[in-house]
C-alpha cells in the first residue's frame, strides 16, 4: 500500500479551523487524499470561512482545494474496499474489532490497494449508523479523565504513524493497470456480492429469524477486510448461487 491509497474521510465537520489543521497535519505526513461529508451549513464551507481554514492550513492549502465533497458516508467510500473508523467509544454496539493507531498502520502495510480512514465530527465523533459502515474500528488510547481528542491531533496521531510504515516512495501511475495486479473490491462491488449471497441464503430459508441486517454487516466487514478480488468475489458469489439453485432441484453436487 503506498501513502497515496489513504483517504482520510472528515464526518460533518463543523470547524474551518479544525479543517484547515487537518490538512496541515495530513500533508505533513505526505497523505493528501481528503473526503469531507455533509459539512455543517453555515460553518465549515462557508466561502466567509475560507480565509480561517487557510490560516490554519499554513501551506498545505492544496490539500483542501483538491478535497472532494460527499451528502454521505456511504456515498464517499463507494469506491474504496477498506474502510476504518476512528472512535473513542468502545462496546459490543460498536465494534467487535477496534486497532489503536500502531496497530491500524501495521494492518495498512499488508493490505493492498486504497483504503479510508474516517472521522467524525469535533464534538460528537462517528454516529453508530457511520460506524456500522467501517469495516474495522479504531481508537486512541487516552486518559480516562479527559478521553476526547481534537480532530487534527487526532489525524496527526493516525497520519504519523501510517507515514512510518508505508514510508514514502513511488506511487503508481494513476489510471495504469499492470496485467496480474491485485485490485480489491471497492465498497460498491463489496455490496453487490453480500446482497447476492444474502439473497441466496434467504432462498435457502435461512433467515426465518431475525439477523439477516447483522450478518449482512459481519459479511461486508470481513469481504473489505480480506481484499478479495474483482474475480475472488465472482467466484464466491458462483458458489452460493450453485448452492441454492442444487438444494432447490434436490441433486447433489456435480
Amino acid at each position: 500500500m503506498y501513502l497515496s491509497d489513504l483517504v482520510i474521510i472528515l464526518c460533518r465537520p463543523s470547524e474551518p479551523g479544525n479543517v484547515g489543521a487537518v490538512c496541515r497535519a495530513m500533508k505533513n505526513m505526505g497523505l493528501t487524499r481528503l473526503r469531507i461529508v455533509a459539512p455543517r451549513p453555515g460553518e465549515a464551507m462557508d466561502p466567509w470561512n475560507d480565509a480561517v481554514l487557510r490560516a490554519r492550513a499554513v501551506h498545505a492549502e492544496q490539500v483542501w482545494d483538491e478535497a472532494e465533497t460527499f451528502d454521505t458516508l456511504a456515498a464517499a467510500i463507494a469506491d474504496l474496499p477498506l474502510v476504518i473508523g476512528t472512535t473513542r467509544r468502545r462496546g459490543c454496539h460498536r465494534k467487535a474489532i477496534t486497532m489503536t493507531p500502531e496497530e491500524t498502520a501495521a494492518f495498512l502495510q499488508d493490505h493492498g490497494g486504497p483504503a479510508a480512514l474516517v472521522f467524525g465530527n469535533e464534538r460528537t465523533g462517528l454516529e453508530a449508523p457511520e460506524l456500522d459502515l467501517c469495516n474495522l474500528a479504531s481508537h486512541i488510547p487516552s486518559n480516562d479523565a479527559f478521553p476526547s481528542l481534537n480532530l487534527s491531533h487526532a489525524v496527526q496521531i493516525y497520519a504519523y504513524q501510517i507515514f512510518r510504515a508505508l514510508k514514502p516512495g513511488l506511487a503508481p501511475v494513476q489510471g495504469t493497470l499492470v496485467p496480474g495486479t491485485w485490485v480489491p473490491l471497492d465498497r460498491t462491488r463489496i455490496d453487490a456480492l453480500v446482497q447476492s449471497v444474502s439473497d441466496n441464503l434467504a432462498g435457502l430459508g435461512f433467515y426465518r429469524k431475525k439477523g439477516r441486517e447483522e450478518q449482512e454487516r459481519f459479511l461486508r466487514d470481513i469481504f473489505g477486510r480480506a481484499g478479495l478480488t474483482i474475480e475472488e468475489g465472482r467466484y464466491l458469489g458462483k458458489i452460493f448461487t450453485k448452492a441454492v439453485n442444487l438444494a432447490k432441484k434436490g441433486a447433489g453436487p456435480s
